[in-house]
């Protein structure tokens, strides 16, 4: 029985499955290194599936002295987003809609919940996104989880590797912002980044 839970879990998370790439240099990423207007804040990005209701993949914007996204074993590839260790950099704002737009579909839809945050805990996210490494395949949410538990404010956060469960448990905060993204195109992310205007 367990095995097949766990089986169907992996199944469930098949969106955040992608092949592994080669790291941008360092030169490369702070070349392109995009520091956001406003305050500093956190959006948890969940892509969900709109026949299920069930999660597909689990990503973090943080907006701190930059802006990245973290897309654990994700599959958003563009030669002009360069990724480290599955932190992509140079997140404006165009940027981040196209990162919206290649994962809304017919079949899925993103929700954003938007924290806003001390400089502090921007950077102590910065610093856990960039130090920790690609992530394997169906660990997106996993991984997320565990490195917004580590940002102070965020310790009742509990690990899972459930996209919804992660984000009913940022829901639950007084202070998030949420917001829904919709498209009704047919294709997948590689499609959506195609059709990119950047």
């Amino acid at each position: 029985m367990r095995l097949i839970m766990v089986l169907a879990l992996l199944a469930g998370l098949a969106a955040c499955a992608a092949p592994s790439s080669l790291d941008a240099t360092r030169a490369r990423v702070a070349a392109v290194a995009y520091v956001p207007s406003g305050p500093p804040k956190l959006t948890l990005i969940t892509v969900i599936n709109n026949r299920t209701g069930g999660g597909g993949h689990t990503a973090l914007m943080v907006s701190g002295s930059e802006q990245v996204i973290f897309d654990p074993a994700g599959s958003f590839i563009h030669e002009g987003l360069p990724e480290r260790g599955d932190v992509l950099y140079g997140v404006s704002p165009a940027w981040f809609a196209a990162y919206k737009s290649a994962h809304a579909r017919s079949t899925w839809h993103v929700v954003t919940q938007e924290i806003d945050v001390t400089p502090a805990q921007a950077e102590q996210a910065l610093n856990l996104v960039r130090n920790n490494g690609s992530v394997a395949g169906s660990f997106c949410t996993n991984s997320t989880s565990r490195l917004l538990q580590q940002v102070p404010g965020f310790e009742n956060i509990k690990v899972t590797f459930y996209p919804i469960n992660l984000m009913e448990q940022v829901a639950a905060r007084p202070d998030v912002k949420t917001e829904k993204y919709y498209e009704n195109d047919e294709g997948d992310v590689r499609d959506g980044i195609a059709a990119a205007q950047i």
